[in-house]
């Protein structure tokens, strides 16, 4: 790597490690370039060239921090082959992600609605097409096999991933009944029935001449 470059690197992480650890202490509210500036050390040039203003810092913050929950996920699911096990293997990455690093889930949360996502939503989508596609294409198959209920990507996401992200929102903001571990427990279950393929149910005349055969 050329020294340049690599310069450039680091003053970009300098600037992201600042900016999450302003939010962290003091919320969107602190969230400021001059803020940022002052607890990074580097220039508020220096931010600007490399992010173009206050929207891009943030987005660039929200992609760092969804790829490393998105890279948690994906590593949960290396070497799990069962489709029961693999939903368990998301649920509880993704609680335990929250738990181990709650300054980075909480901005991800609450940027949920943020002004800056529709202007960088293609940068942001970018940074995410990837991991989202590698967390597809392991279930892809279990679908196929009918093991997991066929329905559109984005609805079996919802069903994996929208009882956990409503869960760790409620953890962030202080929830006093929500408990990250008892979640964890239960509910992969949960969760795996929502998504698992129901066998078909044989015709009554079928099921009686079954059980007789079975005698």
């Amino acid at each position: 790597m050329a020294p340049k470059q690599k310069r450039g690197e680091d003053t970009t992480k300098r600037l992201l490690d600042a900016a999450l650890d302003v939010f962290a202490k003091g919320g969107h509210e602190a969230f400021t370039v001059h803020a940022v500036v002052a607890a990074s050390g580097v220039s508020l040039g220096s931010l600007y060239h490399h992010f173009g203003n206050a929207d891009g810092l943030a987005a660039a913050l929200y992609a760092r921090c969804m790829g490393a929950l998105l890279d948690d996920l994906v590593a949960s699911l290396e070497g799990v082959r069962g489709a029961r096990a693999g939903v368990a293997a998301l649920v509880q990455a993704y609680l335990r992600h929250t738990a181990a690093q709650p300054a980075s889930a909480r901005f991800v949360h609450a940027s949920a609605y943020a002004s800056f996502l529709p202007a960088h939503a293609a940068t942001i989508a970018a940074s995410k097409q990837d991991r989202i596609a590698a967390i597809s294409a392991w279930l892809r198959p279990h679908v196929k096999a009918g093991r997991i209920v066929a329905l559109p990507e984005p609805l079996i996401e919802m069903l994996v991933i929208g009882p956990v992200a409503e869960t760790a929102r409620r953890w962030l903001a202080g929830a006093p009944e929500i408990d990250l571990d008892e979640a964890a427990r239960e509910l992969p279950e949960r969760i795996w029935q929502a998504l698992r393929r129901a066998p078909r149910r044989r015709p009554p005349g079928l099921r009686q001449r079954a059980r007789r055969k079975d005698r």
